[in-house]
């Protein structure tokens, strides 16, 4: 569904993405890992028409994405950016239903698919008339899901969706997140800094060190099996990855 065919981008003096090619397979989840400026971010923007490649394609479908195509493309794609960015003026029903009602859909149907994705992401329905500060963290997050997945997008976009949270609350999320994906059967592709989140959500881990990749594997291969140094290093400097590996062989 995505593809990324040697793919370079740069920011002034900065390589920010070197010759990736990446493919990212329907109906599965892939997590994009890395340290801080390793290119995982630009990826993503990359994804949606936000950034263009100073070389290289990027493919929705099949089909290269330019400026003739993006709008058309973004209404199959569903973004969480970092924190969420809920619009602070709108209470939660008016940040989710936004692209609906400036798409002009009857407002049964906004009100259905607001009911069926609040029980998907298993809020209250009182959150409905509340504004994002009145919500804690958690809430937030899940509300972002909600707008990003209202237009019930063929793939879904998160970076480091989960990343402010205090650990609890994105043990949950991390939890609630998996049971999702399953359900829906979407293509995702999510950035994370930690690997035991990316092991939890996702079936393909690519890492990426200065704007290349590394790796690309299961959870397994990066532990078991790692490409060079770096990637040893990546996996022994994080907690939590052994744990989730044994737990998924459990």
């Amino acid at each position: 569904m995505l593809e990324f065919d040697q793919v370079s981008k740069r920011f002034g003096s900065i390589q920010a993405l070197d010759n990736v090619t990446l493919r990212c397979e329907s109906g599965r989840t892939t997590a994009l890992l890395g340290p801080s400026g390793c290119g995982k971010s630009t990826l993503l923007r990359l994804a949606v028409g936000l950034l263009w490649p100073d070389a290289g394609a990027v493919k929705f479908e099949g089909q290269v994405l330019n400026a003739s195509r993006v709008i058309e493309v973004r209404r199959h794609i569903g973004y969480v950016i970092q924190e969420g960015g809920l619009f602070p003026h709108l209470n939660v029903f008016s940040n989710v239903a936004l692209m609906a009602q400036y798409l002009r859909w009857d407002s049964a149907r906004v009100r259905a698919r607001f009911d069926k994705l609040r029980e998907l992401v298993k809020l209250p329905e009182s959150v409905a008339t509340r504004y994002p500060n009145e919500l804690s963290g958690g809430q937030r997050q899940r509300v972002s899901l909600m707008r990003a997945l209202m237009l019930d997008p063929m793939l879904l976009l998160l970076d480091e969706p989960l990343g402010a949270l205090d650990p609890m609350i994105r043990r949950d999320l991390q939890r609630d997140l998996a049971e999702l994906f399953k359900e829906l059967g979407k293509t995702v592709v999510l950035v994370t800094h930690d690997i035991a989140e990316a092991g939890t959500l996702a079936e393909r881990l690519v890492l990426l060190q200065a704007g290349r990749i590394v790796q690309q594997g299961s959870l397994a291969d990066l532990i078991e099996r790692p490409a060079s140094s770096f990637v040893k290093d990546f996996v022994e400097t994080q907690r939590g990855a052994r744990e989730v590996l044994a737990d998924m062989r459990a």
